[in-house]
C-alpha cells in the first residue's frame, strides 16, 4: 500500500506561495539532493491545477537529473477545470477527489505531492495525508493573504514530529505524520 506525502516549501512566516520573494535563495545541492532522493523514492507525482501550470510550463525545458525524473514519472493533475494534459504520463483526476487517491493509495509505491492548497487539505481532512514534509525557510516573505499560508479555517489537526534536519543555508526540514494515520 502505498503512502501520499506532501512535501511542501514555507517561508518563516507560514507563507507557501511567493517563492520568487523568499525560496530560491535556498536553493542548493543540499536541497537538491534532498529533492531528488523524495522523486527516486515515489512512483507516482501528485499535484493541484495551480502546481501542474506552473511545473508543465518549466520541467519539459529543463535538464538534469531533476528535470528527467520529474518528466518521466507518471503524474497526476487533481482539477474539475482541465479535461486532459498534454504533459507526458499525466493523468487529470477531475471529481471525487478522495474516492481516486483512496484508490492509488492501495496500490504499492508512494506518491509524492508538490503544493499545499485545497488539494492537500482535502486529503488531509478525509486521512489520505500520511506525511506531510516541510521545508522551513528562514525568512520572513512578508507578503500575500491568509490563502497564501499554510493553515485553514477548520483544519484542526494533530501531528506527530516523525524527524528535522537543519540544512547548511538555514533551511529546517520537518517530517509528520497526523496521528490518525497509522504507522505502516
Amino acid at each position: 500500500m502505498g503512502r501520499v506525502i506532501n512535501s511542501t516549501f514555507i517561508s518563516l512566516d507560514g507563507v507557501i506561495n511567493h517563492m520568487d520573494k523568499w525560496h530560491f535563495d535556498f536553493v542548493d545541492d543540499e536541497t537538491n539532493d534532498i529533492a531528488m532522493e523524495q522523486l527516486q523514492a515515489a512512483e507516482s507525482l501528485l499535484m493541484g491545477r495551480n502546481t501542474y501550470e506552473v511545473y508543465a510550463a518549466a520541467w519539459p525545458t529543463r535538464d538534469g537529473a531533476l528535470a528527467d525524473r520529474i518528466n518521466s514519472m507518471r503524474k497526476y493533475v487533481v482539477s474539475t477545470t482541465l479535461k486532459s494534459a498534454d504533459w507526458a504520463n499525466t493523468t487529470v483526476i477531475g471529481s471525487d477527489l478522495v474516492h481516486r487517491i483512496a484508490e492509488l493509495r492501495k496500490q504499492p509505491g508512494d506518491i509524492l505531492m508538490h503544493g499545499y492548497g485545497p488539494v492537500a487539505r482535502t486529503l488531509l481532512t478525509n486521512g489520505l495525508l500520511d506525511e506531510l514534509f516541510l521545508w522551513v525557510h528562514p525568512h520572513l516573505a512578508g507578503v500575500g493573504t491568509t490563502d497564501d499560508m499554510l493553515w485553514a479555517d477548520g483544519l484542526d489537526r494533530r501531528l506527530h514530529l516523525l524527524g528535522s534536519h537543519t540544512l547548511k543555508s538555514g533551511v529546517i526540514t520537518l517530517s509528520y505524520r497526523p496521528d490518525d494515520i497509522a504507522l505502516g
